[in-house]
C-alpha cells in the first residue's frame, strides 16, 4: 500500500517492488538491449514502484532507504536486466543532490514530479559566476539515463567575476554541480557499446546557459547541506560503489542460475555425459558461487556494520569510505572472475545472442571498465591502511 505522506513510496521493502515487476522486465529484456533505451513499459513499472527514489530526502517524497535495503534492490533489478538496474542506481546517487540544493528547486524537480530523474556525465565544463547565478559551458557524455531523464547535470569548477578559479577552504577549486531541465539540452547518440547497452548513456552539450543559483550546489560538502539525515552523510560516490557493486553481484547471480539449469541437459560435444555430471564443472561451478556469495556477504557485512556507526555518530568516517570501497570494488571482481569460469564450463553455447548468457557476459565485463570497477582503488585503500598517503577521492 502507497503512502500519500511520502510521496506514493510503497510501505514494502524496495526488493519485494522489484519482485512485483519481474516480469515487465523480463519482456522487454530483448527491447532493452536492442533499441539501447529502458522502453515506456519499463520506465512505468519502475516508477509505479517508486524505484528512482529510494535515496531521495522524504520531504520531496522519497524513501531514504537504508545503504542495505538499496543494494538488495539494485542487485535484484541486475538478476533482470543490468542496464535497468545500472540506471536506477544512477538516478538514486543524482537523486541525493535534492539534500544540497536549494528546497525551492528540490520541491521543482523532484516534489512536484512524480517521475523525475537526473542523469549527468563527466567531461569539460567551465562556469562563471555571474548576477543570479551562473554561465556554463560544457562538452558530457557518459549520461546513464540521460535519455529518460527530466533534467540533466553538470560539474564544473566556477570562475568569478574577475575570471579567478573560486577556492575552497582547502584551498582547491570548488566543483559545482548545476541541474537544468532536460528539454532544453539536444543529446547526442554516442552509445555503441558492448554492453549495458540499455543505458542509453549518451553524450551533450551546453552552451552559454544561465543556470539560476538555486539550481547549483557543492554537491557532497557539508557546506551546502540543507537536509541532514544519516543517509546524506554518505558521499554520492559511497553509494554509487555500493550500488555498482550490487549490479555485478546480480548479474553473476543471474547467470550462476542460468548456468545450472544449462548444465543438467547439456552434453558438449564429444562428451558421454551433461556438464553437470562433470568432476571439474562441479568444483569449478562450486567455486563460482563462492565468490559471488561471499564477496556478496562481505559488502552487506561492511554496508551494514558502517550504517550503524554512521546512524549512531551522525556521520560517515574516512575508515568507514575506505571500508566501503574496498568491500564494493573487491564484489565487482570477484562477481567477474566467477562469471568467466562459468562462461568457460559452458563452452560454445556462450556465445549465441538467444542463449541466457553472452549479454550478461557483456554486461558485467562492462561494469568492471567503468569508474567504480577500477582495481586501482584497492591500491588507494591499501595505501591508506598502511597509512601511506591515498586518493581520498574516490573513498
Amino acid at each position: 500500500m502507497n503512502n500519500p505522506a511520502n510521496g506514493g513510496v510503497s510501505d514494502r521493502k524496495p526488493v519485494m517492488r522489484v519482485a512485483a515487476i519481474g516480469d515487465v522486465l523480463d519482456r522487454h529484456a530483448d527491447a532493452i538491449e536492442r533499441d539501447k533505451r529502458l522502453p515506456p513499459a519499463v520506465l512505468d513499472a519502475l516508477h509505479g514502484q517508486a524505484l528512482f527514489r529510494m535515496l531521495l530526502p522524504k520531504p520531496f517524497g522519497g524513501e531514504e532507504a537504508t545503504p542495505t535495503d538499496f543494494m538488495a534492490a539494485i542487485e535484484a533489478l541486475a538478476r533482470y536486466d543490468a542496464s535497468t538496474a545500472w540506471c536506477v542506481c544512477q538516478a538514486n546517487g543524482c537523486a541525493m543532490t535534492a539534500a544540497y540544493v536549494a528546497p525551492e528547486a528540490a520541491q521543482r524537480i523532484w516534489g512536484d514530479d512524480a517521475r523525475a530523474v537526473v542523469a549527468w556525465g563527466p567531461g569539460k565544463a567551465e562556469a562563471q559566476a555571474v548576477d543570479g547565478g551562473y554561465r556554463l559551458t560544457a562538452s558530457l557524455m557518459y549520461a546513464s539515463g540521460g535519455r529518460h531523464a527530466t533534467w540533466l547535470g553538470a560539474h564544473s569548477i566556477v570562475k568569478d567575476a574577475s575570471g579567478e578559479t573560486v577556492l575552497g577552504p582547502n584551498g582547491k577549486p570548488d566543483v559545482r554541480t548545476f541541474l537544468m531541465p532536460a528539454d532544453t539540452i539536444e543529446m547526442r547518440d554516442v552509445w555503441d557499446v558492448i554492453g549495458l547497452r540499455g543505458t542509453a548513456s549518451d553524450a551533450y552539450e551546453i552552451k552559454d546557459v544561465f543556470v539560476p543559483a538555486a539550481y547549483s550546489t557543492l554537491r557532497d560538502d557539508d557546506r551546502a547541506r540543507v537536509y541532514d539525515t544519516p543517509l546524506f552523510q554518505y558521499p554520492a560516490m559511497s553509494h554509487f560503489a555500493v550500488g555498482f557493486a550490487s549490479v555485478a553481484l546480480g548479474v553473476a547471480q543471474g547467470f550462476l542460475a542460468d548456468f545450472l539449469q544449462f548444465a543438467q541437459t547439456k552434453t558438449p560435444r564429444l562428451a558421454k555425459s551433461s556438464v553437470a555430471k562433470s568432476p571439474v564443472a562441479q568444483a569449478e561451478t562450486a567455486e563460482a558461487a563462492a565468490r559471488i556469495m561471499s564477496s556478496r556477504a562481505f559488502l552487506h557485512q561492511e554496508a551494514e556494520a558502517v550504517w550503524a556507526e554512521t546512524v549512531a555518530a551522525g556521520a560517515l568516517s574516512i575508515p568507514g569510505r575506505a571500508r566501503l570501497r574496498l568491500a564494493s570494488t573487491f564484489a565487482i571482481h570477484e562477481a567477474k572472475t566467477a562469471l568467466d569460469a562459468l562462461y568457460d564450463l559452458a563452452g560454445a553455447d556462450a556465445i549465441f545472442a538467444e542463449k541466457p548468457f553472452e549479454r550478461r557476459f557483456r554486461d558485467l565485463h562492462t561494469v568492471t571498465q567503468q569508474l567504480q570497477g577500477r582495481r586501482t582503488h584497492l591500491q588507494s585503500v591499501g595505501a591508506w591502511m598502511m597509512g601511506e598517503d591515498a586518493d581520498l577521492s574516490v573513498m
